[in-house]
């Protein structure tokens, strides 16, 4: 089973014929279906059933001209609101099976991440109609969290939040000129580095980490599309699982200037959020391009 399906209210699955059930219902009362053609009998189907405000599970495989349908996988999903990042995303193929992995190279944070794929046949669609290349307008992402920790913010006054401001504004040019190849950049961020870890490593002598570190995101575990975060929490609601009745916290975050939705179940999660306080924890990271 699919080690997410927790973070969309699925906790109580627990056998193989409780999963097959549930993907039984998904092909039969799916709440959207979308097909493109292999060849002239085969066509790759999704079947994707909507299991509460956003949250669900796309189910995908091979349907032939006698509308028999052969699973090759699903997965949890969980859409996400808004605009993440306009910045130019690169699409890859998985090699097991028919699933792709969006890049998104966002200079606010300064590190490639890595999304699966949403709208495959979307993307599939585009790249059949015959273009040189797919063009992206911007990347919507969202995070399925199977449980997280609720922090107290870092206190800071006005004049500490405007000289962040124009540090992350800074240092988002600096990258963007490294990138290009400016070599005054590059040294600058070396020594802007060197400066940060001496400056930390004085703090953490008598402070805790969590209150020096605002927010962060970084890879986590073996999985490329895996991430441990720590974000701000700028909106919060919930909603419930009409198969399961299992409510989940779904929370728009700021981390690192960066701006997605995350879901995950309320029971899961230590301390009480609100907003204004800082969500923790570990997330697949998923995302949806905008053509």
């Amino acid at each position: 089973m699919h080690q997410y399906l927790n973070a969309i209210g699925f906790g109580n699955i627990r056998s193989r014929k409780e999963l097959n059930k549930v993907l039984i219902q998904v092909k039969n009362l799916f709440t959207q279906q979308d097909l493109i053609s292999r060849d002239k009998e085969i066509d790759f189907c999704e079947f994707r059933k909507e299991f509460g405000a956003g949250i669900g599970i796309s189910l995908f495989g091979d349907m032939d001209i006698a509308e028999n349908f052969e699973r090759n996988y699903y997965y949890p999903y969980f859409l996400g609101t808004g605009i993440t990042s306009y910045a130019d995303v690169y699409v890859e193929k998985r090699m097991d099976r028919e699933a792709y992995a969006g890049i998104c190279e966002d200079v606010k944070i300064g590190i490639n991440l890595i999304f699966h794929l949403q709208n495959t046949v979307e993307f599939l669609k585009k790249q059949l109609e015959g273009k040189d290349s797919v063009k992206y307008k911007s990347v919507t992402l969202s995070g399925l969290c199977n449980g997280g920790t609720i922090l107290l913010p870092v206190l800071k006054d006005k004049e500490q939040e405007e000289r962040q401001k124009e540090e992350v504004h800074n240092r988002m040019m600096l990258v963007s000129a490294a990138k290009a190849g400016d070599q005054d950049a590059i040294e600058s961020l070396t020594m802007d580095d060197i400066d940060t870890y001496s400056r930390v490593s004085q703090r953490l002598i008598s402070e805790d980490v969590f209150s020096i570190v605002d927010t962060y995101i970084m890879p986590y575990g073996i999985e490329c599309d895996h991430y441990s975060i720590l974000g701000e929490i700028l909106e919060l609601q919930r909603i419930m699982n009409e198969y399961t009745k299992e409510e989940i916290y779904v929370m728009k975050l700021d981390v690192n200037s960066l701006l997605f939705d995350i879901c995950v179940p309320v029971e899961k999660v230590i301390g009480s959020p609100e907003v204004g306080r800082r969500f923790k924890g570990n997330m697949w990271l998923q995302g949806r391009i905008n053509f």
